[in-house]
């Protein structure tokens, strides 16, 4: 990230700039920042407080200007409670955090992302698809996707490589994790948990008479971003618009 001088260290034959240097004036992107080792860690934050780097093998500050995006699937709160991630660092990063909700709770999401995926491996293998298989669609819809985007391109990568025709499909027991979800008794426990979080819902939806975001929202006395609740309350079927006319009448 910081490049190095010529003659830092064994198979440095020339100078090379680091990813800091070559953005300066622009944007940089840190993916899986919450991976980071604690030493880079520390360069990191000098980065961030002083707009500063030093080359490996340098002794010379050299000033960047970079606009920092971060992103990490990893809960960072807790990494700096078991001192894993540097709290000071979290609170520089943390500046205007942006948090993307899970691929299970954007089930709206699922066709055109497959759509797009199906067309991008498809053109890399050489394959047109046509159309898209039903059963698989209504498949990749009700599979919870633990594994979110990565999983979904993974399963379609592989399914494009193996079909033939011109219709697109996956097979099933790929994503069998769902199936077994399916049968004996997790089903009623399942539905009682859905049944539960739709009351907790309704309840600060009422609190808060139908508003959804600002300080008296009810996203905010649920403590979860606006719009991970905008998506439960469309896939749990509340009406939100009764308790606005409840609190008007």
């Amino acid at each position: 990230m910081f490049g190095h001088e010529k003659g830092a260290f064994t198979g440095a034959l020339q100078r090379r700039l680091g990813r800091f240097e070559l953005a300066d004036g622009g944007t940089i992107f840190l993916d899986e920042v919450g991976d980071l080792p604690a030493e880079t860690q520390i360069a990191l934050l000098r980065v961030l407080q002083e707009r500063e780097i030093e080359r490996v093998g340098g002794s010379q500050p050299i000033a960047v200007d970079v606009r920092v995006l971060a992103a990490t699937n990893r809960d960072l709160k807790a990494a700096v409670a078991a001192g894993a991630f540097r709290q000071d660092l979290f609170y520089r990063l943390n500046v205007f955090p942006i948090e993307v909700p899970s691929l299970r709770e954007r089930m709206d999401d699922i066709h055109l992302l497959v759509e797009y995926f199906i067309e991008r491996y498809g053109k890399t293998a050489g394959k047109k698809f046509r159309s898209i298989n039903k059963k698989t669609l209504d498949l990749f819809q009700a599979y919870d996707w633990p594994g979110n985007i990565r999983e979904l391109q993974n399963v379609i990568e592989r399914a494009v490589i193996l079909c033939d025709g011109a219709t697109f499909s996956v097979d099933e027991t790929w994503l069998k994790r769902e199936s077994r979800q399916a049968h004996g008794p997790v089903i009623p426990f399942v539905a009682t948990l859905v049944e539960r979080e739709k009351e907790i819902i309704e309840a600060a939806l009422a609190k808060s008479s139908g508003r959804i975001a600002g300080p008296a929202g009810a996203a905010t006395k649920l403590g979860i971003p606006r719009q991970t609740l905008e998506s439960k309350i469309k896939s749990l079927g509340i009406d939100k618009q009764r308790f606005k006319a409840r609190h008007a009448d």
